[in-house]
């Protein structure tokens, strides 16, 4: 497993941006898929987004395609997610997690270490 630490939450108003970083220890980043989720309170985790091992392939949820947009890079042991034309619905704290499975998924048990989140609050 890795540890996971993110960052870059915060209060921002509608229609702004936010980048938040997950910074990864241990040597074999690059072995694992990235992804993020977030959860508001009351309800599940849910996928927000994903990069392959090497960073080519990427998936985003409906809810944020072509204003989310997730990176790595595998030389900091970083993975980042850039939101933009945030609404209150994008409101939630935001998980970054690793997962060591060959194929890619969007599902939460798929992935095996997760950070402790970090809060992303969007006014109107």
């Amino acid at each position: 497993q890795v540890q996971l630490v993110e960052s870059g939450g915060g209060l921002v108003q509608a229609g702004g941006s936010l980048i938040l970083s997950c910074a990864a220890s241990g040597r074999t980043f690059r072995s694992y898929t990235m992804a993020w989720f977030r959860q508001t309170q009351g309800k599940e985790r849910e996928f927000v987004a994903l990069i392959s091992m090497g960073g080519r392939t990427t998936y985003y949820a409906d809810s944020v395609k072509g204003r989310f947009t997730i990176s790595r890079d595998n030389t900091k042991n970083t993975v980042y997610l850039r939101t933009n034309s945030l609404n209150p619905e994008d409101t939630a704290v935001y998980y970054c997690a690793a997962s060591r499975l060959l194929i890619l998924t969007h599902e939460r048990n798929g992935y095996d270490s997760w950070g402790q989140g970090t809060q992303v609050t969007v006014s109107s």
